[in-house]
């Protein structure tokens, strides 16, 4: 190769002093461009295939959750306005209520306006704060790295709020989005780069770093101290599913509230109605993989019929059936927008059926069998995120022994 590349240049070196070779320098000139890197590259992708790049693919998903973030909104004010005692609304102080004193809402929960007026109240700051400080940290590292600022944090930043409790502290929302930017991106080098979801690092970090504050009975209902009316306990359906001791008729629970999403919970993950309005769009754009959803799908059937079959007279939620596991906690909103990430699950199409098939299998298995912990989708699919690459690793390596013995 270098005696080549030296003859070249010495035919160069005599064609620029005038020399008569200047009907082979077209030829040199491709050899050399072939071996070796021109001056000029493309910065982009070189192959077109459609119109499909990464910020529309990016948009596109934040359309995709615009309806769960529009119920967000209207159920956590709901849900607010039910657990208000009227008699003592007009005494409640804070800015929000001034706000909603001053236009004239009120907090009747039959009015959809002052529904949504309440919540978006809480959504909107919770969204603005997570926007600023997540788009700040990105901005930092672009200009370290000197590379542009891509759409990537626009995604993480909906997902990210749309998980979170009502009454998550505006701090807390900034701390956690800072750790799942900073530690569970960035430091891997970015977008398409990280191995797990950053807004699910960014929750699961706030999880342990402040379970008082992040779970328990209160936090999922946005009610100042003292303005609860009598038995008001704001517990989510699968903490209160976990103390049933009769059926789901006896327990007085809807499965068509849950699904509508009238429950309290993490604003955007209650309405598994939503959620499926998103995984349309995201299936007939080819954004998400139905592969994945579909195995999260088998694999909460198939564990719900195996727990349901066997049956158990002390725990009640081995008789649970499948369709309630998928209106449950973050079931929907996990198998829609988490568990098809491109980036932290596998790309072989056969790894995604392991892939979503065991993530359904464990939160099932997760509910039914661990009495401390009823919601594990967030956990759950992290853990997954981590076994992706081991997943593809096997099925390449199957691949590669195939071609072996086919081809000798």
């Amino acid at each position: 190769m270098r005696v080549l590349r030296a003859a070249l240049d010495r035919q160069a070196r005599h064609f620029e002093k005038g020399g008569k070779l200047e009907k082979f320098y077209p030829l040199w000139e491709a050899i050399d461009t072939f071996f070796y890197t021109p001056a000029s590259v493309t910065r982009t992708g070189a192959h077109v295939r459609d119109a499909l790049d990464l910020k529309r693919m990016m948009i596109l998903v934040v359309v995709a959750a615009i309806p769960c973030a529009l119920m967000a909104m209207y159920n956590t004010g709901l849900q607010a306005n039910l657990a208000l005692d009227p008699a003592k609304t007009a005494a409640l102080d804070g800015w929000r209520h001034e706000l909603i004193r001053l236009l004239g809402v009120g907090y009747s929960p039959a009015s959809a306006l002052a529904n949504f007026v309440h919540g978006a109240l809480y959504f909107l700051p919770l969204y603005v704060v997570t926007m600023a400080v997540g788009l700040a940290w990105e901005v930092t590292f672009s200009i370290v790295r000197r590379l542009e600022v891509n759409e990537g944090f626009f995604v993480t930043g909906i997902l990210y709020v749309l998980i979170l409790p009502p009454t998550t502290p505006l701090w807390q929302a900034a701390l956690g989005i800072s750790f799942g930017v900073v530690l569970a991106k960035e430091v891997f080098g970015g977008t398409g780069m990280n191995f797990i979801n950053p807004a699910l690092a960014a929750r699961a970090f706030l999880f342990f770093a402040y379970p008082a504050e992040i779970s328990g009975d209160k936090v999922w209902t946005a009610v100042p101290d003292g303005a609860a009316v009598d038995g008001f306990s704001g517990a989510t359906l699968l903490a209160q599913m976990r103390v049933m001791t009769g059926s789901f008729d006896e327990a007085g629970f809807s499965w068509w509230n849950a699904f509508v999403g009238l429950e309290p919970g993490s604003m955007g993950e209650t309405s598994a109605a939503a959620c499926l309005a998103g995984a349309v769009l995201l299936l007939v754009t080819k954004i998400a993989s139905w592969r994945t959803m579909a195995g999260v799908a088998l694999g909460t059937i198939a564990t719900a019929l195996v727990f349901n079959a066997i049956g158990s007279a002390t725990n009640p939620w081995f008789g649970v059936p499948f369709w309630w596991h998928m209106v449950l906690g973050g079931w929907a909103f996990g198998t829609v927008f988490m568990a098809t990430d491109p980036v932290t699950s596998p790309f072989s199409e056969s790894g995604k059926w392991v892939y979503g098939v065991l993530i359904g299998t464990l939160v099932v298995l997760i509910r039914i069998v661990n009495p401390a912990y009823p919601e594990s989708m967030m956990l759950v699919i992290l853990f997954m995120n981590v076994m992706a690459p081991v997943i593809d690793h096997g099925f390449v390596r199957a691949d590669v022994r195939r071609r072996l013995a086919r081809h000798g």
